[in-house]
């Protein structure tokens, strides 16, 4: 058993109609640089590295040979947020550069909001909250509410769930069970 070894995902690829459009997008919608772009070696289609991070080369990589009629298969790309106030910006960037399909959800262990991006890509963009609950849980989220409301609605809605108990905790339980894990069957 290696103790040290880590795998964090860290950044993922889709294949795209149209590169511009959709870097325009995610650098318009979400602050992404392109950190470079040409042809893949080993895959031949035209690649755009994008990231928002100094210390990520990409966190998405946008690549060609998507057919004009080929559905999305993609079930979400993911955008952490710190504040409320993130949320609804990430809400109003999305709408005015073209996402359709605008929806909000309340999890209980985090607050999101999903739309499809210009090639119908499922995005979501969400803020933890300090509560877990057992997933999948969706309530309706009004992010046109305050934050005080915003707040105590989504902490009635958790200590009602008999799920219910503070994100810590879980994160506490996640490392137990990974211990015990590793005792029973060590990773190779």
């Amino acid at each position: 058993m290696n103790a040290a070894y880590s795998a964090n995902l860290a950044h993922c690829g889709i294949f795209c109609r149209d590169l511009d459009v959709m870097k325009a997008f995610y650098t318009s919608v979400f602050d992404m640089q392109e950190t470079d772009r040409g042809q893949g070696v080993t895959f031949r289609f035209d690649i755009i590295f994008l990231s928002g991070r100094e210390d990520q080369h990409h966190q998405l990589a946008l690549a060609s040979g998507r057919a004009a009629d080929a559905p999305s298969t993609v079930m979400q790309l993911s955008f952490k947020v710190k504040t409320l106030d993130d949320l609804r910006e990430a809400r109003r960037r999305a709408l005015a550069h073209g996402a359709t399909g605008m929806r909000g959800l309340n999890h209980g262990n985090a607050l999101s909001i999903y739309c499809l991006d210009p090639e119908e890509n499922t995005v979501e963009v969400y803020l933890d909250t300090p509560w877990y609950v057992s997933q999948p849980h969706g309530d309706p989220l009004d992010l046109d509410q305050d934050d005080a409301t915003l707040w105590a609605q989504t902490e009635k809605l958790v200590r009602a769930d008999p799920s219910f108990m503070p994100a810590a905790e879980w994160s506490a339980r996640f490392v137990q069970r990974r211990r015990a894990l590793d005792s029973v069957q060590p990773r190779p």
